[in-house]
């Protein structure tokens, strides 16, 4: 059972995002991208209050660096969209299970991103999820 409502223009366009923002990263850092989108769509706090939807969550402005660039706009592939639907679904991995940002720096990760802890990174990409403080409700929308 899906966890946000999402047909299947918005499955493709989450398998764009996953794909653009970190195939480089495997199938498991894409899914760590999935998370991160999903939990800001279901969190409703801090810079995502409002967002209900994968257009709204993708398109936000300044979410995400890919958009801006051509690959993103590419034809989604059958496994990003096996890998989107189970992000659709809830499945969740550490760092980015709580996560709403994560970003790919030239060097170590910082201890704080947005005001926010650090929790983990994968691979090249740093992961930060908010305190109960800040963001009480992506810890509980599962």
């Amino acid at each position: 059972m899906a966890v946000v409502k999402a047909n299947e223009s918005d499955i493709a366009l989450l398998a764009r995002l996953l794909r653009a923002e970190a195939e480089g990263e495997g199938k498991k850092g894409m899914l760590l991208v999935g998370n991160v989108g999903i939990n800001r769509i279901r969190a409703n706090c801090s810079d995502f209050k409002g967002l209900r939807t994968i257009p709204q969550m993708i398109y936000q402005p300044h979410a995400f660096e890919a958009v801006q660039k051509g690959y993103f706009y590419q034809r989604a592939r059958e496994t990003e969209k096996k890998l989107a639907r189970r992000s659709v679904k809830g499945e969740r991995y550490w760092p980015g299970k709580f996560s709403l940002w994560y970003f790919r720096p030239p060097g170590n990760c910082p201890s704080t991103w947005y005001d926010q802890p650090y929790v983990g990174r994968y691979k090249l990409h740093c992961f930060y999820e908010p305190t109960a403080k800040t963001c009480e409700n992506v810890y509980n929308t599962f």
